[in-house]
């Protein structure tokens, strides 16, 4: 099996296993009525699965996003001189005049 494809799926894994434990959390400190709702109700299962597939989606996605910007290799510094110039200092900018624009509207 490729590497790439390895390190998705352990990251999957990861952020799955993230997002139990996050549900678990909401449960257990019964935010926004959640541990009554899924504890005290009939189908509350199925909100806590709800929440656990939901948010384990939106945790694997960012887990594996910042397992891939990890990977990036730092070459230095890029795109300018990085030179600090001290507040208040002009800059000079080339702005070119054009004709003035007739007014689409007139007054009567």
């Amino acid at each position: 099996m490729p590497e790439l494809i390895r390190m998705y799926i352990r990251n999957v894994l990861i952020g799955w296993a993230l997002a139990a434990v996050f549900v678990a959390l909401l449960i257990g400190f019964n935010i926004a009525g959640l541990g009554h709702l899924v504890l005290e109700t009939r189908g509350g299962w199925l909100a806590a699965g709800m929440l656990w597939v939901a948010n384990a989606a939106v945790f694997a996605g960012v887990q594996f996003a910042i397992a891939v910007m990890r990977m990036a290799e730092d070459d230095g510094p890029r795109g300018g001189t990085r030179l600090r110039l001290p507040p208040g200092t002009p800059i000079p900018v080339r702005a070119e005049a054009t004709a003035p624009r007739k007014a689409a509207f007139r007054r009567r």
